[in-house]
């Protein structure tokens, strides 16, 4: 780990028990995610009072790279977490919701600063602002994206991440791999059935809440040229399409066959640029329509999820311990305690 930067992390592990300002950025990842905002006032509470910042501690940095400007900005470490919270879950959900999303943000990159190892990252950054990584948008376009709700909305959103300022969490230790999506088909993804590797924290579960989503149902019509053009197979407007093989434990595709060839369900949500990887399709016309359920990879947190379990009177501790498996939440001094002693 470079020195300055293993520094700055010793100091984050006193800092992050400060609050934040604002910034953003966006989900699994499409602006329409956003719905409805609310631009209720903010009450003042005791935890506000406790958690504001100090004028003599310096709060470390993020180094992200702006891909519209090609440059860096330097920005402080929980004004970054909130932006990634304002912009890849809406102001309207429930607080304990955003308690959860401001803990996934705040894990993902106390990970990427203590444990880098992203070849997409340019040089002197810590991450960019793509959905390579978490999408940030700086104070002037969260204004321009809000508007006159700008105050309302990024007041909650601060409010949600100075109530778990040094907060992360852990699997045996280490900050974990907080990855979440949109909407559930009703169940999340085990992490190798759509990616490669098997993560022992990133187990199928329920998430029935998901079913009232406006994402939950989706459709799409895709030409038979396109079909074949994008899988490289030969279809026939009469006969068979194609079939489902096998499926997930979380219900999605895991193998599908078309023409001679077969598919991975993520292959073909990836090609065919569909919703979900749990989907299904029929004639229409002298097209395909694709049916899908959900809306993203399926892994981990379900944003829309963990809003059904925040207004059903769940914690944000409860939402985490739901979507991860046997994890725990730390104190970012902890992590860092790790941290340093695995680089000596």
């Amino acid at each position: 780990m470079k020195p300055f930067l293993l520094a700055g992390l010793i100091l984050m592990g006193i800092i992050l028990l400060l609050p934040s300002l604002l910034v953003v950025w966006l989900s699994e990842h499409d602006v329409s995610q956003e719905a409805v905002e609310v631009s209720a006032p903010l009450p003042e509470t005791d935890e506000q009072a406790d958690t504001a910042p100090s004028q003599e501690t310096e709060e470390p940095t993020v180094a992200v790279f702006r891909s519209q400007q090609d440059k860096i900005e330097h920005v402080d470490f929980e004004t970054y977490v909130a932006g990634v919270v304002a912009s890849e879950m809406p102001a309207s959900y429930e607080e304990e919701a955003l308690k959860a999303q401001a803990l996934t943000a705040r894990t993902y990159i106390v990970r990427q600063l203590t444990a880098p190892n992203d070849i997409h990252v340019p040089e002197g950054a810590d991450v960019t602002d793509t959905v390579m990584h978490q999408v940030f948008q700086n104070e002037s376009e969260l204004k321009e994206r809000f508007g006159n709700n700008y105050d309302e909305m990024m007041g909650k959103i601060k409010h949600a991440v100075a109530a778990t300022s040094g907060q992360v969490i852990t699997y045996e230790g280490s900050p974990i791999t907080a990855t979440f999506f949109s909407t559930s088909n009703g169940y999340t993804e085990n992490s190798e059935e759509y990616w490669e590797n098997e993560i022992p924290y990133l187990r199928s579960v329920e998430s029935p809440w998901d079913k009232s989503s406006p994402r939950f149902d989706g459709e799409k019509i895709v030409s038979y040229q396109d079909i074949q053009e994008k899988l490289g197979v030969s279809v026939s407007a009469e006969g068979s399409i194609g079939e489902v093989v096998e499926r997930t434990t979380g219900g999605r595709v895991a193998k599908v066959r078309f023409g001679d060839k077969e598919f991975t369900g993520r292959e073909i949500r990836d090609k065919l640029e569909l919703d979900s990887s749990d989907f299904s399709w029929e004639r229409h016309g002298g097209d395909l329509l694709f049916k899908t359920k959900g809306w993203g990879h399926g892994v981990g947190m379900s944003q829309f999820g963990a809003d059904g379990m925040a207004r059903e009177g769940k914690t944000y501790k409860e939402i985490i311990h739901h979507y991860y498996h046997n994890v725990e939440i730390e104190s970012t001094d902890q992590v860092i305690g790790v941290a340093m002693a695995d680089s000596q």
